[in-house]
């Protein structure tokens, strides 16, 4: 039995791509209603799931993610046959979880090797970068235990040297905006059949707040404290995240950048590797991440007098955030 295509439908939407670290397209239908039946149960008593990303070196790691959605992928619905199958344009995943780019520690080492020299550097996670500034009335240490407020998400160090050889890492996987997954989750337990389930959601990786939003002030809190330390700071993105951002302006040399872009992507089975590796400044990062340029400051007035007469003749526009 096939899914049936509906006029008012469109023929194009994000679903699941991996779920718990499993291609949506090999899980069976059992497989599927299994995962979407887990989602019902409160996330506390859910059985935990192993993460094949972050699983490996002899570790077993427990999914971190909430709802186990690992990455994104387009489908197409056919209006003849009302199959449903990964788009022919655009059917690259999207990461939507930071833990997908641990696949078999291929990132660290990439990072290592480009950064650092060498293939023996280890990650360690989170460490404390930024103290609490007292607020007014306060004297410093007067709260044990809240004086750090900010985190290098992961660093990257090479034991045993002297002076201390590392890195910071800035992971930043697409965060999406449209429906929920609930809806998604609530088409596939009630899907029959053995073939692809429609989205039933829409939604979209919605790149602006993933890195205007949230990549880029934390790259304008944290690169210029480790420039000064003589540092570099390696971000991870994927394929079409990078796509997604402005041309990018970089240098030659390592000893000339501040960060390190290292751009992943994923072959035809889903597995990770390397599209480029790009070395520029904070400043052109800052750039290309809100790809956009000021208008003059006459356009952006005749702006305001076209807004102010349209506000003059009807009703007002609906306020935005």
């Amino acid at each position: 039995m096939t899914s049936k295509a509906h006029s008012a439908e469109p023929q194009s939407r994000f679903g699941i791509g991996e779920w718990y670290g499993k291609p949506f397209t090999t899980l069976s239908s059992d497989e599927r209603r299994h995962f979407a039946q887990m989602q019902l149960v409160p996330q506390r008593e859910r059985p935990p799931q192993p993460c094949p990303f972050l699983s490996h070196s002899g570790r077993t790691i427990d999914c971190r993610k909430s709802s186990g959605v690992c990455s994104l992928t387009r489908y197409d619905l056919s209006p003849e046959t009302g199959e449903v199958s990964v788009a022919s344009q655009g059917g690259l995943i999207r990461t939507t979880c930071p833990s997908r780019f641990e696949e078999g520690g291929k990132i660290h080492t990439w990072i290592g090797e480009v950064i650092l020299r060498t293939r023996s550097a280890l990650p360690l996670g989170q460490v404390n970068f930024l103290k609490r500034i007292p607020a007014a009335g306060e004297e410093l240490g007067q709260h044990p235990g809240r004086e750090e407020v900010g985190r290098i998400d992961n660093v990257l160090m090479v034991p045993g040297t002297d002076p201390l050889q590392w890195c910071a890492v800035e992971i930043q996987a697409v965060y999406f905006s449209g429906d929920s997954m609930n809806r998604d989750f609530q088409a596939i337990l009630s899907h029959k059949g053995h073939d692809l389930p429609f989205p039933a959601g829409r939604r979209r990786p919605d790149y602006r707040s993933s890195g205007p939003k949230r990549l880029m002030p934390q790259l304008q809190i944290k690169v210029p404290t480790l420039r000064r330390w003589g540092k570099k700071m390696a971000v991870v993105v994927d394929e079409d995240f990078f796509k997604a951002m402005g041309r990018m302006k970089t240098v030659d040399e390592i000893s000339n950048c501040e960060i390190v872009w290292f751009v992943a992507k994923y072959d035809e089975k889903l597995r990770l590797s390397t599209e480029g590796v790009y070395l520029t400044t904070l400043d052109e990062s800052v750039d290309s991440l809100v790809a956009g340029l000021a208008v003059s400051q006459s356009e952006f007035e005749q702006r305001i007098l076209a807004k102010f007469s349209r506000l003059s003749t009807g009703p007002p526009d609906a306020p935005s955030d």
